[in-house]
């Protein structure tokens, strides 16, 4: 079972939200222990017996634990295996999430192994300031989860969290970037906050993602308010800490259940209201963005130009002379094949992707075979739609089908495909699906070789009644490669649009 799938079914069981911090705090359990006639025992005594009691306490209650690891690693090797204990101690259907603020490449590997393999953790928490690199390491365990930080309630923080200005705030950078390092179900945002505006700002950015709270909220409006600000649009996607004083309070499970229920009571109001509506979404989430009212950023943090660059530097852009299925000879060869052993890259790809798939309508989605059939089916896990895809050849045995997959007469099909050259294995792949009952009006590829000069491939989908989409296309690959001084001016020259193919001539296969 993957962790998202743990996460909501917890969620669902136990009709919860809230999520238990599991931190033994010295400060924190000596009134609890004075309470409980433990004073004159051991600190790690103390912590063992709390631990359990808060355990037990909230089971019903919670849809998951937070233990910070640093509590545990004070206490030195005995806190390690007092952190095993909390393994055991907590429910196997309940996510286990180690707040680690993780930020150190070097041990990343390590680290990933140890919670992961040897402690048995679901999740972690990491610090985003290394860039995508500090999450690979953990995204290797495809039923794990990571949990980006993007806010601290810390004070001090704000400085450098809302720099340069609350128009396009670090924090906020932070959101946007960190989601294209994977998908919603592997990758969680944590909102250190208690103001809800900020935490509205962060729903905007990230409508899909699961949110944590971490900052505690005191007074008895904010609670509401954080509801209001951080719920997705099905009434979930954020999480909320129990806050730490009830942690020591004798009466700890009937305070949980009692917030549970006040928050279930909020959802409830919550959805009742959006079903009122006309329309279902809400300005809180959905009002424009301040970015995109400034001018477009020529180079420097466009995204698709950081894709561009890690697409050379794995080798996916080779030089030489390559000879295309049609015959023809190209100065350069396009490779997209090596991303699938690059998960990140891969992860960035696919978002890639999405980009252009999220607005079309369409039933399933298709994948030319054999080069695209691993992006068709990463984007078909990451935007929930049936994959199928023609067959290049149909066996003489077995089912003998054309297409594979499972589909009906009449359902809407969007192609992807990597490169679109000639677009004659697009055609090729276009005609079985339409043979089959199947409709197609939109074929979304990752690179279309023509580019702004050479429109043949485009024009002949054109002409056939088909929406060509592409994320990149030749020129705008040449430009920011040129520019970022991964080309020479000679190598940029080789890039140029190919021309067309002669008339009668069928041009490279896309």
């Amino acid at each position: 079972m993957g962790f998202f799938v743990q996460l909501t079914d917890a969620i669902n069981s136990r009709q919860s939200l809230l999520v238990t911090g599991l931190d033994p705090n010295p400060e924190m359990l000596q009134s609890w222990a004075l309470r409980h006639a433990m004073g004159g025992r051991s600190f790690l005594s103390q912590a063992r017996h709390w631990i359990k009691a808060v355990i037990e306490a909230t089971a019903p209650h919670v849809c998951a634990y937070k233990p910070s690891l640093g509590f545990y690693q004070a206490l030195g090797p005995i806190g390690l295996e007092l952190l095993r204990e909390v393994r055991e101690l907590v429910p196997l259907e309940v996510p286990l999430i180690i707040d680690a603020k993780h930020g150190d490449l070097n041990s990343s590997s390590a680290l990933a192994h140890y919670l992961f393999r040897e402690l048995g953790a679901d999740a972690v928490t990491l610090s985003p300031l290394p860039g995508q690199d500090i999450a690979a390491p953990f995204l290797l365990y495809p039923d794990k989860a990571v949990v980006v930080t993007c806010h601290s309630s810390n004070p001090a923080a704000r400085i450098v969290q809302h720099h340069p200005d609350e128009d396009d705030p670090l924090y906020l950078r932070i959101v946007r970037e960190t989601q294209r390092w994977a998908t919603p179900e592997q990758l969680l945002l944590e909102v250190g906050t208690s103001d809800p505006a900020i935490l509205a700002r962060v729903r905007q950015e990230a409508p899909e993602r699961f949110l944590i709270l971490r900052s505690l909220w005191g007074e008895e409006d904010r609670l509401d308010a954080l509801l209001e600000a951080g719920l997705s649009a099905s009434a979930d996607g954020l999480l909320l800490p129990l806050p730490q004083n009830l942690l020591v309070e004798d009466d700890l499970e009937q305070r949980a259940h009692r917030l549970k229920q006040r928050i279930s009571d909020q959802r409830d109001q919550w959805l009742a209201r959006q079903d009122r509506q006309d329309n279902s979404s809400c300005s809180l989430w959905l009002p424009q963005r301040p970015q995109d009212t400034k001018e477009e950023k020529p180079s420097g943090d466009e995204p698709m130009e950081s894709l561009i660059l890690n697409l050379f530097d794995l080798g996916c852009l080779l030089f030489g002379e390559y000879v295309q299925a049609s015959g023809a000879v190209f100065n350069y060869y396009v490779d997209l094949r090596q991303i699938i052993s690059d998960p990140n890259l891969f992860h960035q790809v696919l978002h890639a992707y999405a980009g252009q798939l999220e607005p079309l309508a369409f039933d399933r989605i298709a994948g030319i075979p054999y080069g695209s059939l691993p992006t068709a089916t990463g984007l078909s896990l990451l935007l929930h739609k049936p994959l199928i895809y023609p067959r290049k050849e149909v066996k003489a045995h077995g089912a003998r089908r054309l297409i594979e997959g499972d589909f009906e007469e009449g359902d809407r099909v969007a192609v992807v495909d990597d490169i679109l050259i000639s677009g004659g294995s697009v055609l090729e792949g276009i005609g079985k699906l339409e043979s089959s009952g199947l409709v197609v009006e939109d074929v979304v590829v990752f690179i279309d070789h023509g580019g702004p000069t050479d429109r043949s491939a485009r024009e002949r989908l054109e002409q056939g009644g088909y929406r060509l989409h592409a994320v990149l296309d030749i020129a705008h690959i040449t430009a920011v490669l040129h520019r970022a001084g991964r080309l020479t001016d000679a190598q940029a020259a080789l890039l140029a649009p190919h021309p067309p193919s002669p008339a009668g001539a069928d041009g490279p296969v896309g």
